[in-house]
């Protein structure tokens, strides 16, 4: 070792130094790296991608090559640097190198590597897997080795082969992903896709119009009745009935009426021929479910019943689209029917309005668990029947009922509460 020169040993001793840094922010960046962003670039056909995917497919064997190679060029280091030390400072040099070697391979092979790694996973572990893929082939049968001695040890503590992490999402964790993470996906986009993931939580009953608020034709009804109420009739369906609504025949598309001459009378038995069978759906149906539904049979509008039999409310597609794409018909920040907005910054909310619909619209989190519409869950919070002029606290928002008629809280003032 005498006739070897120093700048040989401090040369390779640099390179040593290099070699563990690259180690060491390789295995840094391929454990850090966003999974299905390498996904996507791997279905891309991005080389670097592809193979970074194939090593993160047996951890176990990428980690002992970057371990074995770690720990062979840092001790390979460390005994170069001894030599060259010794030569230059006799005894003393075996303590004056592992001082100095040590903070070097600290801050420039372990700290600066990893930090940097850390913050940019895709660009250290994508050009990584290039040299990194070839070394496991090379070096297969001595990492298979050290896996099997590694396997005998953590079979010792418990582990078992094969309990590898599953890095499928749930909804809640998707969510929080979109909320937190999602800064290039547009804003509506993000809403839409967090409104598709709380559809799961919601139910017919939950959007239904209301039996009381149901609008349709009564065949009863004479012929000029019957015309004038198809002529400002607000919807493209309607439901027809005899009497009342209880007594449903059918459903009409008022888009089949547009043959007919506007001197030629429309009765009730031209009504019947153009008429189609009521679709019935339960009310504890699932949205997700309801939306496949009219998918599969076709429908756009489904009378909702409950677990007797009777009538309760109405829903339509419409009514499910808007759960995820918002109001088509208005704006966020302007007048629905439901909500109002007043010069005081306060809103005006029709309490029959449901929980989770209100949520969505003002992205708010008030509780659904208790009650289906604003009225029950002010009913739910006071334990009693409210009167008008009564408040109550809900989170961050003070509720003032303003209108109550029939037992039901017809009108509420909603104001966020001061921090």
């Amino acid at each position: 070792m005498d006739t070897i020169p120093l700048s040989f040993l401090f040369g390779t001793l640099l390179v040593l130094l290099m070699l563990s840094a690259f180690f060491s922010g390789s295995e840094t960046a391929l454990m850090a790296i966003n999974r299905y962003r390498l996904l996507h670039l791997a279905r891309e056909g991005n080389r670097g991608a592809i193979l970074a995917s194939r090593l993160l497919e047996q951890p176990e064997r990428l980690i002992g090559l970057i371990l074995l190679g770690n720990n062979f060029v840092n001790i390979s280091a460390s005994a170069i640097a001894t030599i060259a030390f010794v030569r230059l400072l006799g005894e003393a040099g075996v303590l004056v190198a592992t001082s100095v070697l040590t903070v070097i391979v600290l801050i420039f092979s372990e700290v600066a590597p990893k930090t940097l790694a850390a913050f940019k996973p895709e660009r250290i572990a994508l050009p990584a897997a290039f040299v990194l893929y070839p070394l496991l082939k090379l070096f297969y049968p001595v990492v298979r080795v050290i896996n099997v001695l590694a396997g005998l040890v953590l079979r010792l503590a418990g582990h078992r082969s094969g309990e590898q992490a599953r890095h499928a999402l749930s909804q809640a964790e998707l969510r929080t992903l979109l909320l937190e993470g999602g800064e290039l996906i547009p804003r509506s986009h993000r809403r839409m896709l967090l409104n598709v993931l709380t559809l799961e939580e919601a139910w017919v009953e939950d959007i239904m119009v209301p039996r009381s608020e149901i609008k349709g034709i009564d065949l009863d009804d004479s012929p000029e009745e019957i015309t004038a109420t198809l002529a400002d009739f607000p919807y493209s369906r309607a439901v027809v009935y005899r009497g009342s609504v209880d007594n449903v025949v059918g459903t009409l598309s008022l888009r089949s009426l547009v043959d007919i001459r506007r001197d030629e009378p429309i009765t009730a038995d031209l009504i019947e021929k153009r008429l189609r069978k009521a679709y019935f759906v339960p009310e504890s149906t699932k949205l997700p479910h309801q939306l496949l539904e009219f998918q599969r049979v076709k429908r756009r509008l489904a009378l909702v019943v409950d677990e007797y039999g009777d009538l309760v409310g109405l829903i339509t597609l419409a009514d499910i689209l808007e759960e995820i794409v918002g109001d088509f018909t208005t704006t966020p920040g302007e007048d629905t029917r439901w909500i109002h907005h007043e010069p005081d910054g306060s809103l005006m909310v029709d309490g029959r309005i449901p929980v989770h619909s209100l949520n969505r619209r003002q992205e708010w989190a008030l509780p659904t668990d208790t009650a289906r519409t604003l009225s029950g869950l002010i009913v739910s919070e006071l334990e009693e029947l409210p009167s008008e002029g009564d408040e109550l606290t809900i989170g961050e928002h003070r509720l003032r009922v303003e209108q109550v008629t029939d037992n039901v809280v017809r009108k509420v003032r909603i104001a966020r509460v001061a921090a």
